[in-house]
Protein backbone atom coordinates (compact mmCIF):
# COMPACT_ATOMS: atom_id res chain seq x y z
CA UNK A 1 0.00 0.00 0.00
CA UNK A 2 1.34 3.42 -0.89
CA UNK A 3 0.44 6.89 0.31
CA UNK A 4 1.72 10.39 -0.33
CA UNK A 5 1.75 12.42 2.88
CA UNK A 6 2.00 16.18 2.53
CA UNK A 7 2.28 18.86 5.20
CA UNK A 8 -0.15 21.46 3.89
CA UNK A 9 -2.26 24.36 5.10
CA UNK A 10 -5.24 22.27 3.93
CA UNK A 11 -4.66 18.55 3.80
CA UNK A 12 -4.55 16.05 0.94
CA UNK A 13 -3.36 12.47 1.00
CA UNK A 14 -3.49 10.17 -2.04
CA UNK A 15 -3.79 6.49 -1.29
CA UNK A 16 -2.89 3.83 -3.85
CA UNK A 17 -4.38 0.41 -3.15
CA UNK A 18 -2.73 -2.55 -4.88
CA UNK A 19 -4.41 -5.90 -5.55
CA UNK A 20 -1.76 -7.52 -3.33
CA UNK A 21 -2.41 -5.31 -0.28
CA UNK A 22 -3.33 -6.91 3.03
CA UNK A 23 -4.75 -5.68 6.33
CA UNK A 24 -1.20 -5.44 7.71
CA UNK A 25 -0.53 -2.79 5.02
CA UNK A 26 -3.49 -0.79 6.36
CA UNK A 27 -2.12 -1.06 9.90
CA UNK A 28 1.30 0.17 8.75
CA UNK A 29 -0.19 3.18 6.93
CA UNK A 30 -2.50 4.15 9.80
CA UNK A 31 0.44 4.16 12.21
CA UNK A 32 2.72 6.10 9.84
CA UNK A 33 0.17 8.71 8.77
CA UNK A 34 -0.91 9.45 12.33
CA UNK A 35 2.56 9.13 13.87
CA UNK A 36 5.05 10.74 11.49
CA UNK A 37 6.53 13.89 13.04
CA UNK A 38 6.57 16.77 10.55
CA UNK A 39 5.23 19.58 12.75
CA UNK A 40 7.28 21.90 14.94
CA UNK A 41 6.83 22.54 18.65
CA UNK A 42 8.02 25.63 20.53
CA UNK A 43 11.57 24.30 20.86
CA UNK A 44 12.30 21.94 17.98
CA UNK A 45 11.47 21.36 14.32
CA UNK A 46 9.65 18.18 13.26
CA UNK A 47 8.79 17.14 16.79
CA UNK A 48 5.01 16.56 16.61
CA UNK A 49 2.60 14.35 14.67
CA UNK A 50 -0.94 14.89 13.35
CA UNK A 51 -2.27 13.37 16.58
CA UNK A 52 0.00 15.52 18.75
CA UNK A 53 -1.28 18.65 16.97
CA UNK A 54 -4.94 17.47 16.91
CA UNK A 55 -5.13 18.07 13.13
CA UNK A 56 -7.37 16.64 10.42
CA UNK A 57 -6.48 14.03 7.77
CA UNK A 58 -8.07 14.04 4.30
CA UNK A 59 -7.86 10.74 2.41
CA UNK A 60 -8.51 10.17 -1.27
CA UNK A 61 -8.01 7.24 -3.60
CA UNK A 62 -5.77 7.25 -6.65
CA UNK A 63 -4.78 3.70 -7.60
CA UNK A 64 -1.78 2.66 -9.64
CA UNK A 65 -3.78 1.17 -12.50
CA UNK A 66 -1.11 -1.41 -13.44
CA UNK A 67 -1.39 -3.16 -10.09
CA UNK A 68 -4.70 -1.71 -8.89
CA UNK A 69 -7.13 -3.70 -6.83
CA UNK A 70 -10.56 -4.14 -8.46
CA UNK A 71 -13.04 -1.31 -7.75
CA UNK A 72 -15.42 -3.19 -5.45
CA UNK A 73 -12.68 -4.77 -3.35
CA UNK A 74 -10.65 -1.53 -3.35
CA UNK A 75 -13.62 0.43 -1.99
CA UNK A 76 -14.07 -2.13 0.81
CA UNK A 77 -10.31 -2.00 1.54
CA UNK A 78 -10.28 1.82 1.48
CA UNK A 79 -13.25 1.91 3.89
CA UNK A 80 -11.42 -0.47 6.24
CA UNK A 81 -8.39 1.85 6.09
CA UNK A 82 -10.56 4.89 6.94
CA UNK A 83 -12.26 3.08 9.83
CA UNK A 84 -8.88 2.11 11.29
CA UNK A 85 -7.67 5.71 10.99
CA UNK A 86 -10.81 6.91 12.80
CA UNK A 87 -10.48 4.30 15.56
CA UNK A 88 -6.78 5.09 15.99
CA UNK A 89 -7.38 8.83 16.15
CA UNK A 90 -10.74 10.62 16.01
CA UNK A 91 -13.87 10.27 13.85
CA UNK A 92 -14.22 13.99 13.25
CA UNK A 93 -10.56 14.46 12.26
CA UNK A 94 -10.60 12.01 9.32
CA UNK A 95 -12.23 13.28 6.12
CA UNK A 96 -12.60 11.66 2.70
CA UNK A 97 -13.79 12.48 -0.76
CA UNK A 98 -16.26 10.23 -2.57
CA UNK A 99 -14.69 6.92 -3.54
CA UNK A 100 -14.35 6.53 -7.31
CA UNK A 101 -15.79 9.97 -8.11
CA UNK A 102 -14.11 12.57 -10.30
CA UNK A 103 -13.10 15.35 -7.92
CA UNK A 104 -11.18 18.58 -8.24
CA UNK A 105 -8.75 18.70 -5.35
CA UNK A 106 -6.71 21.72 -4.33
CA UNK A 107 -4.06 22.20 -1.70
CA UNK A 108 -1.63 24.72 -0.34
CA UNK A 109 1.75 23.29 0.71
CA UNK A 110 3.13 24.29 4.09
CA UNK A 111 6.84 24.12 3.44
CA UNK A 112 8.41 21.59 1.10
CA UNK A 113 7.28 18.52 3.07
CA UNK A 114 6.14 15.59 0.94
CA UNK A 115 6.74 12.04 2.11
CA UNK A 116 6.12 8.88 0.10
CA UNK A 117 5.03 6.03 2.36
CA UNK A 118 5.11 2.40 1.25
CA UNK A 119 4.01 -0.41 3.54
CA UNK A 120 6.16 -2.89 1.65
CA UNK A 121 9.11 -0.65 0.85
CA UNK A 122 8.80 -1.63 -2.84
CA UNK A 123 8.71 -5.36 -2.16
CA UNK A 124 5.34 -6.76 -3.26
CA UNK A 125 3.85 -10.24 -3.19
CA UNK A 126 3.67 -10.47 -7.00
CA UNK A 127 7.32 -9.47 -7.27
CA UNK A 128 8.33 -12.12 -4.74
CA UNK A 129 6.52 -14.85 -6.68
CA UNK A 130 8.16 -13.86 -9.97
CA UNK A 131 11.57 -13.67 -8.24
CA UNK A 132 11.08 -17.18 -6.85
CA UNK A 133 10.32 -18.50 -10.36
CA UNK A 134 13.46 -16.83 -11.74
CA UNK A 135 15.63 -18.49 -9.09
CA UNK A 136 14.06 -21.99 -9.42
Amino acid sequence: MRAVLQKVKWAKVEVGISKDDLEEDINYMVNRILGVRVFDDEKQMWKKSVKDMNLEVLCGNKPDFHRAMGSEKAEEFFNMFIEKLKKSYSDDKIQTGEFGAMMDVSLCNDGPVTLELDSRKYEYIGDRKSDEKKHS
